[in-house]
């Protein structure tokens, strides 16, 4: 069920940016699938909403991967959108990601450190314990939030971003996300997509500078009211 105009979820908007939470199976820019990513939807939205005439500015700022849901910004004028891209940069932004894995960590709460290297023709990361050549160091700390039957609820906070760095990694500890086949579970969700959802995020707004806090509603589904 991807995002249409009518059922995009805007979680902030103001003059310089539009922060909304992506459905599963939404790509936030186009992609070689040719399929309408969610930047097109969201210059639809502000085209109708505000009767522009002609292009509509939004900047990418960063990225999710499709299968996973949450937060993602954009920026509406090219000033936030220059200021925005440094401040993911300069890591001044603080994202918080929520997941469901497979299973019960040994620990409560840790931290994860690995090499991980990408291959760009399966589009999958793989995990090293040393240093490769074209590998890159990924840090991540997770705590647990809540306990279900067969499944654990953990918060994360990523010290780096690499490529599918949560997946990799949680499945390398054998707890892979709930319906990441790519990463070792079994069994696909219904909605197609992966219990990996971008929670919350802090940042400071690029024009006003005020500390903005956004949290996302999870997805409506029966595993997530389970985890509320």
């Amino acid at each position: 069920m991807h995002t249409t105009k009518e059922s995009l979820q805007v979680l902030f908007e103001d003059n310089h940016i539009i922060v909304v939470n992506k459905r599963c199976g939404d790509i936030t820019q186009g992609d070689k699938t040719g399929d309408a990513p969610l930047s097109d939807i969201i210059k639809e939205y502000l085209k109708e909403k505000y009767n522009k005439p002609g292009n509509v500015f939004l900047g990418t700022v960063h990225r999710l991967d499709r299968p996973t849901s949450g937060i993602v910004i954009y920026a509406k004028t090219s000033k936030a959108l220059e200021r925005l891209n440094k401040m993911f940069r300069d890591k001044k932004v603080t994202k918080t990601y929520w997941a469901i894995v497979k299973g019960h960590p040994k620990n409560e709460q840790g931290s994860l450190s690995n090499f991980l290297k990408k291959n760009p023709k399966l589009n999958k990361s793989f995990v090293y314990k040393k240093e490769i050549t074209g590998s890159k160091k990924a840090i991540l700390h997770y705590y647990l939030v809540k306990k279900l039957q067969n499944y654990s609820l953990l918060q994360i906070n990523l010290e780096t971003g690499r490529h599918h760095q949560i997946r990799v990694q949680l499945s390398h500890i054998n707890h892979p996300i709930k319906g990441d086949l790519k990463y070792g579970d079994k069994r696909s969700n219904d909605d197609g997509g992966i219990s990996l959802h971008a929670r919350k995020i802090e940042f400071t707004h690029p024009v006003s500078k005020e500390n903005i806090k956004i949290t996302a509603p999870t997805p409506q589904n029966s595993i997530w009211k389970a985890c509320s």
